[in-house]
């Protein structure tokens, strides 16, 4: 048994914030649907945990190679049990791999399939359960695996793309200013000491990049553990409620950045939902998935909010924030919704983006790149200007 932290409305819609012990997340959700309550948020507080504090991560692409070699295991007519324990054998990560192995024994011992995989939300997300409740209901095990598979390929490459366009010229900046700082630290020293012996009066560049040379030596570990600090509380602030919902507001408001988060989350939202939505999970519950998928806090509260007004009977695209979503996803639903195929509109709107963030991370490199090379090579010229100066003025300097 697992205690879940909840948070959820009444009958009478009091908001109630509570903890509830169950086998499972589908469990609590189950039993707490059974008393009334409209189930606002539901997470983990304790139970039982796959790995240590330096277990293996599992990604989208492990997900992804666990959904097709499985799907195809169940399409050759191997039992779920057996498929999933020569599974557990073969995985590569070792942490999917153990929890697979735990899944077997569960699902041996006659649990559900996704409730054995809802008892180890690290490994399996909630669009991963739900989807496969919705297998074996309907019984397309395999379908839904090859679903899942497509899904997770999808979702794995438009996020490379997402951190490539954000790492990019972060590391840039990170390479020049270390080329900058072994400068000042290594090389101005040695040209500060042939023009002190020299005598006279050095130009102001000159003298200014002796001083930030100096300065720097002299300050570096104070500099260093500024740098740290900052970064430390950045972090915390990050990881609360609040600090998230600011980051990701400045995030979507970043020049050229910011375009790209908005259109990568987009397209992670509309790829959820058609996945879920063409697996038979019902419509608010996929809404509510795919809202927390989307990868971006203000994205997903507006999500949350939309799927609120669906619930009250309100269409999906009446719903959206037009400030937010761009017109042409908000058409786009709407004629999913008006022509009732949904699931196929959604996919459509999930390749139109991931498409836009490909032309999009493609333009931002073609207009950092000559930037970046301006901007380095800007300063690396204004440092050997500021070195060499001294040397035409020569016979002023020697006396």
């Amino acid at each position: 048994m697992a205690k879940f932290k909840y948070v959820a409305r009444d009958q009478t819609g009091k908001l109630i914030k509570d903890t509830i012990t169950a086998p499972d997340a589908l469990n609590a959700r189950e039993t707490l649907e059974k008393k009334g309550y409209k189930v606002l948020k539901l997470e983990a507080v304790a139970g039982k945990k796959v790995g240590g504090l330096f277990a293996q991560k599992v990604k989208e692409a492990d997900l992804a190679l666990f959904s097709r070699q499985l799907g195809a295991m169940i399409s050759a007519g191997v039992g779920l049990a057996e498929a999933l324990d020569i599974l557990g054998e073969q995985m590569p990560n070792k942490t999917l791999a153990t929890a697979l192995k735990e899944v077997k024994e569960d699902v041996t011992a006659g649990m559900p399939f996704h409730k054995a995989l809802a008892k180890h939300p690290k490994v399996f997300p909630s669009f991963f359960v739900n989807l496969m409740a919705a297998a074996e209901e309907s019984g397309n095990m395999d379908v839904m695996l090859q679903r899942a598979t497509v899904y997770y390929e999808k979702i794995a490459m438009l996020k490379r793309k997402l951190v490539s366009a954000s790492w990019y010229p972060a590391m840039v900046v990170v390479i020049s200013t270390v080329i900058v700082t072994g400068i000042l630290v290594f090389i101005v020293p040695s040209f500060a000491q042939l023009y002190a012996s020299l005598g006279g009066e050095l130009p102001f560049l000159t003298q200014m990049l002796i001083n930030a040379s100096n300065s720097l030596k002299t300050n570096l570990l104070i500099i260093i553990a500024t740098v740290v600090v900052i970064s430390v509380i950045t972090k915390l602030i990050y990881n609360t409620k609040a600090g998230k919902y600011i980051f990701h507001t400045i995030f979507l408001k970043l020049p050229l950045l910011g375009n790209i988060f908005l259109k990568g989350a987009i397209a992670k939202f509309a790829r959820t939902l058609a996945t879920l939505v063409s697996g038979g999970v019902p419509i608010i519950r996929a809404l509510e998935i795919a809202g927390s998928v989307a990868g971006n806090v203000v994205i997903e509260r507006a999500l949350l909010k939309a799927k609120d007004d669906v619930e009250q009977g309100k269409p999906l695209y009446q719903s959206l924030d037009a400030k937010l979503f761009p017109p042409i996803f908000i058409a786009m639903v709407k004629v999913g919704e008006n022509t009732g195929k949904m699931d196929e509109m959604l996919d459509t709107i999930a390749n139109f983006f991931e498409d836009e963030v490909d032309r999009a991370v493609e333009g931002l490199v073609q207009t950092i790149e000559p930037l970046l090379m301006v901007f380095i090579g800007g300063i690396i010229a204004v440092i050997l200007v500021g070195l060499y100066l001294p040397i035409f003025k020569m016979g002023e300097l020697i006396h």
